[in-house]
Formats: C-alpha cells, structure tokens, sequence
C-alpha cells in the first residue's frame, strides 16, 4: 500500500514530466479547505488531490467545490482502491491519475485527462496573490494604484479592467516568480511604500 508520503516527491517528477514547465506550491489553503498541490502552468493554475490508498472520501464533496472556485482545472491522484469508483465522486472536467506500487515504488498512468473547469472564479483565484502581486498586476496594466482600498476592491477593479486572457498568464507569472523566503521583506516593502501599517 503506498501512502502519501510515498506519492508526493515521484508525483512531482511526473506531474512536470507530462505537463511541462510548472511550479509546485504545497499544502495551499483555499476556502475551507487545503489543496495538497496548486501546479502553477504558463496559463493556468491546476489544483492536485491526492487520495491513497489509505484515505477515505469524507472530505472530497466539500474539497472539490473548494477546488472548483480556486483552479482553471483539477487532477485527483488516487490509488489503486479508488481507482475503480472515483469518478462518482469528481466531476467530468476533474483529470484523473492512478497510481499503482509496482516493486514498491509509485507508478503513475494518466486515466483522464484534466479540462477546463467552469465553475472557476477568477476573483477567488486573485485572492491567492499577495497584495505587491497584485500592485505589480496593476502597474503591468496602467491602472491607478487605490493605495487606500480593500484588497477586495483591488480584486474587483482587475477583472473589470483586465480581460482574462491578458490576465491568467500575469497571475501565473507572479506566482512562478513568488520568493517565499522574501515574504516578510516583499510585505514589509509594499506596506512602507503604500503607507499602510498592516
């Protein structure tokens, strides 16, 4: 039986080796719930699930709305237990990968492709960003930089000035940029420049 311990490392391998150039984010919150992988692509952010064999489906009705509102498109990674029933439980745009323990090391087959999700909300998904991400978002666009508004309102202001298109590849881009050993310092900077104490 492998657990997630034993997926997650050769998973990452794999995930890049099928789609590319990516970036891995782990344990991401989002909504009430916690993404185990967000794969940042050149256009799009794909949210990962992993169900081993050692885990139940108790979560997963309320992990794939979560998901849904968050990523352009989602993958559930599951062992072979789960393999025969899984799609009863994700929707039709969910990709699918199986993993199997072949002389104790994971093997991976992609059982469905990934499509795009409808369900997606792109003032969710800013909400991943970091206000100086968003500030450079802003600057890329020409737009003023509401130094006194919500991050709320700055969200709003975006998908109303930026068509998506122009957008997602700009979301993908900072997050492939992010430095999460400069967080403190890129936070305290925007806050010093902006004139905001928290």
């Amino acid at each position: 039986m492998l657990y997630d311990k034993d997926i997650r490392e050769p998973l990452f391998d794999f995930l890049e080796e099928t789609y590319g150039k990516t970036r891995i984010i782990e344990e991401k919150n989002i909504g009430r719930s916690r993404a185990d992988i967000m794969m940042v692509m050149e256009d799009a952010l794909a949210g990962v699930e992993i169900k081993s064999d050692a885990d139940t489906y108790v979560r997963l009705k309320r992990q794939v709305i979560d998901y849904d509102r968050f990523f352009d498109k989602n993958i559930i990674v599951v062992g072979t237990s789960h393999a025969m029933h899984i799609m009863e439980h994700v929707p039709e745009w969910w990709g699918i990968i199986t993993v199997d323990d072949i002389e104790g090391q994971p093997d991976f087959y992609v059982f469905r492709e990934m499509k795009k999700n409808p369900k997606m909300d792109l003032r969710d998904q800013l909400h991943i960003l970091w206000r100086p991400e968003l500030a450079h978002i802003q600057e890329l666009n020409g737009m003023p930089k509401y130094k006194e508004k919500s991050k709320e309102f700055v969200i709003s202001k975006i998908t109303l000035a930026v068509p998506e298109n122009l957008l997602k590849p700009q979301i993908c881009t900072e997050l492939f940029e992010r430095d999460y050993n400069e967080i403190r310092n890129t936070i305290v900077a925007y806050r010093k420049k902006n004139g905001k104490k928290r």
